[in-house]
């Protein structure tokens, strides 16, 4: 399928080059009805899942070409959400984000590619304490179309792996059992909703 378009018979390339480009334009994630999460393993057994509540983004689309597209995201770290007060206070501290001296996440996108159907993947700089390191994130086109309200829309599934000690997010604690508190390695998930600018 192509990502412009959800057609179950077979499209030629002018066809389906057609659909790329009715999708070109410039888009803002709608914060409203999109999710940033993660995911961390907690004491060897379990995970916990997370997310921000407060961002910004946009996304640049090349219908006719693809890797010419762009897509940017700022993200308030004092937003996180884990559902535990005590425990995104932590998170916001000087153990973790220290969200008092560095209050922004963000990601600039570098190159995007069309592996085929409606699978793309992104490689962008990702800014976390101060600190950038190239990330990597596969995305799923869930199709586009208008709303009710006359919005055009884009929807977009991603995920992504990241190791917190590349950032500096170091902090650990060891079990008595082995092992320790919280892992290394942290699982992100997107689901976004952007919505074509008014031209």
């Amino acid at each position: 399928m192509s990502i412009f378009g959800r057609k179950t018979t077979v499209e030629t390339p002018a066809a389906v080059s057609a659909d790329l480009a009715a999708l070109t334009g410039e888009y803002s994630i709608d914060t409203a009805h999109s999710t940033l999460g993660f995911v961390a393993r907690h004491a060897m057994v379990t995970n916990v899942k997370g997310k921000f509540l407060d961002f910004s983004g946009s996304l640049s689309l090349d219908g006719s070409d693809p890797s010419r597209s762009t897509a940017t995201l700022d993200v308030k770290m004092d937003s996180i959400d884990t559902g535990s007060a005590d425990r995104d206070g932590h998170l916001k501290s000087a153990d973790f984000f220290r969200t008092d001296e560095h209050p922004t996440m963000t990601f600039r996108s570098t190159k995007a590619e069309a592996l085929g159907g409606d699978d793309y993947r992104i490689t962008g700089d990702l800014t976390i304490l101060g600190t950038t390191k190239p990330i990597t994130i596969d995305l799923e086109f869930n199709g586009a179309a208008k709303d009710p309200f006359g919005n055009e829309r884009v929807g977009f599934e991603g995920k992504a792996e990241i190791l917190r000690s590349e950032f500096g997010l170091t902090w650990n604690a060891a079990l008595e059992t082995g092992g320790v508190l919280i892992s290394d390695k942290i699982k992100l998930n997107f689901d976004i909703s952007a919505i074509r600018n008014a031209a």
